[in-house]
Protein backbone atom coordinates (compact mmCIF):
# COMPACT_ATOMS: atom_id res chain seq x y z
CA UNK A 1 0.00 0.00 0.00
CA UNK A 2 3.19 2.13 1.24
CA UNK A 3 4.62 1.65 -2.22
CA UNK A 4 1.19 2.58 -4.45
CA UNK A 5 0.46 5.63 -3.14
CA UNK A 6 4.44 7.28 -2.91
CA UNK A 7 4.94 6.09 -6.53
CA UNK A 8 1.26 8.01 -7.34
CA UNK A 9 3.04 11.15 -5.58
CA UNK A 10 6.24 10.81 -7.94
CA UNK A 11 3.89 11.32 -11.02
CA UNK A 12 3.77 14.57 -10.19
CA UNK A 13 7.52 15.25 -10.51
CA UNK A 14 7.95 13.28 -13.90
CA UNK A 15 9.03 16.66 -15.06
CA UNK A 16 12.12 17.37 -12.66
CA UNK A 17 15.61 16.87 -14.34
CA UNK A 18 17.61 16.69 -11.64
CA UNK A 19 17.36 15.58 -8.17
CA UNK A 20 18.75 17.65 -5.24
CA UNK A 21 18.89 16.04 -1.85
CA UNK A 22 18.95 18.53 1.31
CA UNK A 23 22.74 18.25 2.87
CA UNK A 24 23.60 17.64 6.24
CA UNK A 25 27.07 18.97 7.09
CA UNK A 26 29.96 17.14 7.12
CA UNK A 27 30.17 16.95 11.19
CA UNK A 28 27.15 15.58 11.66
CA UNK A 29 26.78 13.32 8.50
CA UNK A 30 29.87 11.92 10.60
CA UNK A 31 28.22 11.64 13.54
CA UNK A 32 25.18 9.66 12.31
CA UNK A 33 26.87 7.85 9.30
CA UNK A 34 24.11 8.35 6.84
CA UNK A 35 21.78 11.17 4.87
CA UNK A 36 18.44 10.09 5.28
CA UNK A 37 17.39 12.89 2.39
CA UNK A 38 20.25 11.35 0.11
CA UNK A 39 19.09 7.65 1.14
CA UNK A 40 15.02 9.42 -0.03
CA UNK A 41 16.83 10.92 -3.00
CA UNK A 42 18.29 7.84 -4.51
CA UNK A 43 14.49 5.84 -4.26
CA UNK A 44 13.17 8.58 -6.17
CA UNK A 45 16.06 8.82 -8.52
CA UNK A 46 15.46 5.14 -9.24
CA UNK A 47 11.83 5.40 -10.04
CA UNK A 48 11.83 8.55 -11.97
CA UNK A 49 15.05 7.51 -13.95
CA UNK A 50 16.53 11.23 -13.06
CA UNK A 51 20.24 11.61 -11.80
CA UNK A 52 20.97 12.84 -8.17
CA UNK A 53 23.60 15.83 -7.76
CA UNK A 54 24.37 15.61 -4.25
CA UNK A 55 27.51 18.04 -4.39
CA UNK A 56 25.55 20.81 -5.52
CA UNK A 57 23.94 22.34 -2.68
CA UNK A 58 26.03 22.21 1.03
CA UNK A 59 25.44 22.93 4.09
CA UNK A 60 28.46 25.23 5.05
CA UNK A 61 27.43 26.39 8.62
CA UNK A 62 27.24 23.44 11.47
CA UNK A 63 23.17 24.37 12.68
CA UNK A 64 21.84 23.46 15.72
CA UNK A 65 19.40 20.72 15.29
CA UNK A 66 16.06 22.14 13.71
CA UNK A 67 13.96 19.87 16.61
CA UNK A 68 15.39 21.65 19.37
CA UNK A 69 13.75 24.96 17.95
CA UNK A 70 10.40 27.00 17.37
CA UNK A 71 9.17 28.66 14.24
CA UNK A 72 10.94 31.90 13.77
CA UNK A 73 14.08 30.54 15.42
CA UNK A 74 13.95 27.91 12.79
CA UNK A 75 14.33 30.26 9.97
CA UNK A 76 17.42 32.23 11.78
CA UNK A 77 19.36 28.59 12.77
CA UNK A 78 19.44 28.12 8.79
CA UNK A 79 19.78 31.31 7.27
CA UNK A 80 23.05 31.02 4.75
CA UNK A 81 23.54 28.12 6.11
CA UNK A 82 23.78 26.45 2.66
CA UNK A 83 24.95 27.63 -0.69
CA UNK A 84 25.20 26.10 -4.36
CA UNK A 85 28.99 24.70 -4.85
CA UNK A 86 31.39 26.05 -7.52
CA UNK A 87 29.71 27.62 -10.72
CA UNK A 88 26.59 25.20 -11.14
CA UNK A 89 24.19 26.63 -13.40
CA UNK A 90 21.03 25.41 -13.16
CA UNK A 91 18.76 27.96 -15.27
CA UNK A 92 15.75 26.97 -16.53
CA UNK A 93 16.16 23.76 -15.10
CA UNK A 94 13.39 21.83 -12.81
CA UNK A 95 15.00 21.37 -9.98
CA UNK A 96 13.49 18.52 -7.51
CA UNK A 97 14.55 18.88 -3.88
CA UNK A 98 13.91 16.01 -1.26
CA UNK A 99 13.86 16.35 2.20
CA UNK A 100 13.05 13.72 4.96
CA UNK A 101 10.57 15.45 7.13
CA UNK A 102 8.85 18.75 6.32
CA UNK A 103 7.77 20.80 9.82
CA UNK A 104 7.84 24.22 9.51
CA UNK A 105 9.01 24.51 6.63
CA UNK A 106 12.86 26.62 7.50
CA UNK A 107 15.07 24.07 5.94
CA UNK A 108 13.40 23.58 2.54
CA UNK A 109 12.61 27.44 2.20
CA UNK A 110 16.84 28.16 2.82
CA UNK A 111 17.51 25.33 0.41
CA UNK A 112 14.64 26.42 -2.37
CA UNK A 113 15.98 30.01 -2.18
CA UNK A 114 19.77 29.18 -2.54
CA UNK A 115 18.66 26.79 -5.62
CA UNK A 116 16.43 29.04 -7.25
CA UNK A 117 18.37 32.14 -7.14
CA UNK A 118 20.75 29.82 -9.64
CA UNK A 119 17.75 30.40 -12.17
CA UNK A 120 16.34 27.16 -11.46
CA UNK A 121 12.20 25.95 -11.07
CA UNK A 122 12.80 23.96 -7.38
CA UNK A 123 10.14 21.82 -6.74
CA UNK A 124 9.58 20.05 -3.29
CA UNK A 125 9.38 16.54 -2.13
CA UNK A 126 9.43 15.14 1.32
CA UNK A 127 8.48 11.73 3.45
CA UNK A 128 6.64 13.14 6.19
CA UNK A 129 4.78 16.38 7.40
CA UNK A 130 5.08 16.65 11.27
CA UNK A 131 2.32 18.61 12.29
CA UNK A 132 0.69 18.67 16.28
CA UNK A 133 -3.19 17.43 16.48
Amino acid sequence: AFDSIFCSVLDEFTDSELIIPVPLHRKRLKERGFNQSLMLARLVARRLNIDIDYSALKRVRLTRPQTELKGQERKRNVHGAFEVMGNKKFKGKKLLLIDDVYTTGATISECAKVLSGTGAGVSVLTLARSARV
